[in-house]
């Protein structure tokens, strides 16, 4: 086995230094791990686990997620949750730096994508904020940090594909369990803002009434009932998160060509186009991945890590602070859903043997994921986040250490407190014994 694993991981590790795309990467290193074995027809099995790998019905629910969520963040919901959020907390010193994370949390949950919402709604708020007077570095690491919740709180893709990987894990149940973790990320981030806006003394408190609290939340409605829309009806077995997805793409096609008017049709071939090469990237990282989570099972690396891990210590508080430290490693230099896909059958037996349940292992995987998209030199949200407030990865880092605090201590919440996760779908008999 050891020369196998050594192959599997100089080979990833080199092709990744040298900024070969990742899906190519766990390809080819794959293929040169099955190479080596001689026993086994190379191409053969690697095309065999692609194709097994994306041959599941859950997954057929991310191309219609990407879709539902281009057309949200083109069809000016960003703008009206904004109103909203605005309305709501924007009388408060630092009004805009809430409002920021108000409306990330929930764009993010709407569209699914923590990138989408850190380009809708950091391209307005962003400038906003800059014109009041509010630090561009701040600015950025607010909008960045905040889009991070919308993978918590359903929907979200990748705890499909989570739930895809760890086998035997209801979708349902993974978009629940994230609901408070989710709303507990968004609550410190935005205790961040206040702190620090209170002793910079950013932004001037706006007036607002209950008037214009109801005018701006009918305005965001029809928005927000995606969500009722998805949640209700797969909680009332109405139908399946798969098709749940369809039913999102239909009320987004309606609600932003049909009833707010603002993607035409024309455009409609292009944001095909688009989703359809975002959801190639997600399925090849998909394929790619569960040849190498067959060849890491094959070579029994997960049974030999979990045996390692727990001859280090039995005390469940230090393996996952382990485990936790080594994610936060691996999300600095690898996006989100391949660390998903590849580290999920790594540490999930490691997790159960120490008795937590694979759902919170789930939320505790992402939340601790959702940093690294924040940190380079990988951090997606951060590259888009600075794009967007026309600054440096430098000059924003600095800023971006109390939200990194934040977020590590709610990490931590999530990690130890188990109800956080799994009380909502244990309620709603969600959680299959």
């Amino acid at each position: 086995m050891g020369i196998q694993v050594l192959i599997l991981a100089v080979s990833f590790v080199l092709l990744l230094l040298i900024k070969v795309p990742i899906a190519v990467c766990i390809g080819i290193s794959t293929f040169l791990t099955i190479l080596s074995l001689g026993d086994i027809p190379s191409s053969y099995t690697v095309a065999q686990r692609m194709a097994s790998g994306i041959a599941s019905f859950p997954l057929l629910a991310i191309p219609f997620f990407i879709l539902a969520g281009i057309l949200m963040g083109e069809g000016g919901m960003a703008r009206r949750l904004i109103n909203f959020a605005s309305s709501v907390v924007g009388w408060a010193t630092g009004g805009l730096s809430y409002v920021n994370t108000l409306t990330c949390m929930m764009f993010g949950s709407i569209s699914g994508s923590a990138a989408a919402a850190v380009s809708s709604v950091g391209s307005f708020m962003v400038p906003e904020m800059n014109k009041q007077g509010y630090s561009r570095a701040f600015n950025v690491a607010v909008t960045t940090t905040a889009a991070t919740t919308g993978l918590l709180v359903p929907p979200s893709n990748v705890m499909i594909v989570y739930a895809v990987v760890a086998g035997n894990v209801s979708v349902a149940a993974m978009f629940m369990a994230g609901v408070f973790p989710g709303i507990l990320v968004g609550l410190a981030i935005m205790i961040v803002c206040g702190i620090i806006s209170n002793i910079r003394g950013y932004g001037i408190p706006h007036k607002t009434s209950l008037a214009r609290i109801v005018t701006t939340f009918f305005h965001a409605l029809p928005s927000l009932l995606l969500i009722i829309i998805v949640i209700g009806g797969i909680l009332a077995g109405i139908f399946s998160p798969t098709e749940a997805s369809a039913v999102a793409v239909a009320y987004a096609l309606l609600l932003t060509v049909c009833f707010y008017r603002e993607v035409k049709v024309s455009r409609l071939p292009k944001i095909l186009l688009q989703a359809g090469i975002t959801t190639s990237i997600v399925m090849l990282l998909v394929g790619t991945s569960t040849a190498m989570s067959w060849i890491m099972a094959y070579q029994n690396i997960p049974q030999a890590v979990s045996e390692m891990m727990l001859n280090i210590s039995s005390n469940p508080i230090v393996i996952f602070i382990i485990i936790n430290f080594l994610l936060l490693a691996v999300g600095t230099f690898m996006d989100m859903t391949p660390a998903v896909l590849i580290f999920t059958p790594i540490f999930l037996p490691v997790v159960m043997e120490l008795g937590m349940h694979p759902i919170h292992f789930g939320i505790m995987l992402i939340a601790n994921l959702c940093i690294g998209i924040c940190t380079p030199p990988v951090g997606t949200c951060l590259f888009i986040g600075c794009g967007i407030g026309k600054t440096s990865i430098a000059k924003v880092i600095p800023s971006m250490l109390p939200f990194f605090v934040a977020m590590i201590v709610s990490l931590m919440v999530i990690t130890y407190w188990e109800p956080l996760s799994m009380w909502l779908p244990d309620m709603l008999n969600l959680i299959e014994n």
